[in-house]
């Protein structure tokens, strides 16, 4: 039997408009919300990224945090 998808957590979450129109756009191709994009990614997180990439892409991010804050 399929677990059943209960949004039980809220939180506000910021995000630039270049991942918002990502977000929107993995949506609209799966034919999901949002709110369940976000879930599918982050229950499956291990599973949809590559963690070597994740890392390197997580220096560069960090990297240029602070120039883009201002």
């Amino acid at each position: 039997m399929p677990k059943r998808l209960r949004l039980t957590r809220r939180f506000p979450a910021a995000m630039t408009n270049d991942a918002y129109r990502a977000l929107t756009r993995f949506a609209d191709e799966a034919g999901i919300t949002t709110d369940e994009a976000l879930c599918f990614l982050f229950e499956n997180f291990t599973s949809v990224t590559d963690h070597d990439n994740l890392s390197h892409r997580l220096r560069l991010f960090k990297a240029e945090l602070e120039d883009r804050k201002a």
